[in-house]
């Protein structure tokens, strides 16, 4: 059972009763207790913030439970569960054809993250997108959470799930340095890679990173506040987690909305504390001969004029990490998504529906490959 989304919100309301009758209880105990006039009326207005405090709590905390158990009866997720190492992981195949695409996710997100782009994709090829462990479906494993482990157990479940190789692996942000592990280790699995604007092994240690504070781990309290704050359902109160979309990606749009409500903690931590070693099993992988290689950047210009000197600095550092992964091979080419931000699946779908199912009929050899190898275009 989820002890976050479930077993929480039971403890908080249980706390919470308590509280209120406690409160309640030394309210009518007031005028034989505290003879002064001006010290009840003190306490009176204390206690009653406090009853209010807590029920808006315990109200928003009971509802987000109930409104996450209500999502997940009407929106049942349709992949399947594997035992990988003792433990459950998730995947979701839809379509069919070769080579399969294997979708992984950024830190903090899980396979829903690709829902507005999978259904299309789908058309062209079989498409499986999968959680990694700790994230959506799959169970949690203890640490230590780096690239080698993960790209480890990624190659078991797709021998669990009957998954053909090769593969193309597809991942976004931090799944970037995850595929060049998988690359490393297993490289007959594959027939080609994409980045989503993918990470790069020991970007953190750039000075320019460092300098705009994108070095270290935050205090202990503050992800405590974070994982309080979306127990209680502060996120779902500010509408966070309903989409407005209308139309054919309602529901893709909908399920992300719900799942970016959906926050654990720990997991995430797990990897970012195992960046480091992440980084050290893969900065020397590479370049990989000729398989074949896109890779899919934001846009600097998007927000470049808001920016200070220390963020301009940090796009240029990330804009030439992106420009060095087309020496991962002699047959990549890089795409900037105009007017794109980070999630490029989300707010370029056009574009990864576009050039990927391209980039699969090139890979099978059902259309000539591309002239412009090396290249940088933006779209």
């Amino acid at each position: 059972m989820d002890f976050d989304y479930q077993i929480a919100p039971v403890l908080i309301l249980l706390v919470g009763i308590l509280i209120i009758w406690l409160s309640l209880r030394r309210l009518r105990s007031l005028r034989a207790k505290v003879p002064r006039k001006w010290q009840r009326i003190l306490i009176r207005t204390s206690l009653s913030i406090g009853v209010f405090c807590t029920f808006v709590i315990m109200a928003s905390a009971t509802y987000n439970a109930i409104a996450r158990l209500w999502f997940r009866a009407h929106h049942r997720a349709t992949g399947q569960t594997y035992a990988v190492g003792g433990r459950k992981m998730y995947i979701e195949c839809t379509g069919s054809g070769s080579p399969t695409l294997v979708l992984d996710a950024g830190l903090g997100n899980n396979s829903v993250i690709w829902a507005k782009v999978q259904p299309e994709l789908a058309k062209t090829t079989r498409v499986c997108a999968y959680d990694r462990a700790g994230f959506g479906l799959s169970e949690a494993r203890p640490a230590p959470r780096d690239a080698d482990h993960i790209a480890a157990e990624l190659h078991d479940l797709l021998i669990q799930a009957n998954i053909p190789r090769p593969i193309v692996l597809m991942g976004h942000s931090i799944a970037g340095i995850y595929m060049r592990d998988y690359a490393a280790h297993y490289p007959q699995d594959l027939a080609g890679l994409v980045f989503v604007d993918g990470s790069t092994p020991m970007q953190q240690d750039n000075p320019a990173i460092k300098a705009a504070g994108g070095s270290g781990l935050p205090p202990w309290y503050i992800p405590t506040l974070f994982r309080t704050a979306f127990i209680v359902g502060i996120p779902r109160l500010l509408g966070k987690c309903s989409s407005h979309t209308s139309g054919p990606d309602h529901e893709a749009a909908q399920r992300q909305a719900e799942e970016f409500c959906e926050v654990h903690v720990n997991s995430p931590l797990s990897e970012a504390r195992s960046i480091e070693q992440s980084g050290q099993e893969t900065v020397h992988s590479g370049p990989y001969g000729d398989l074949p290689i896109l890779v899919f950047s934001h846009d600097p210009a998007k927000s470049l004029p808001t920016e200070n000197a220390a963020q301009r600095k940090v796009e240029g550092v990330w804009n030439q990490m992106q420009e060095d992964l087309k020496r991962l091979s002699t047959r990549s080419r890089r795409i900037i998504a105009k007017g794109s931000g980070h999630y490029i699946q989300s707010e370029r779908s056009d574009l990864i529906d576009k050039e990927v199912p391209l980039f699969i009929e090139q890979i099978r050899g059902a259309i000539p490959p591309p002239t412009n190898y090396g290249s940088t275009t933006t779209e």
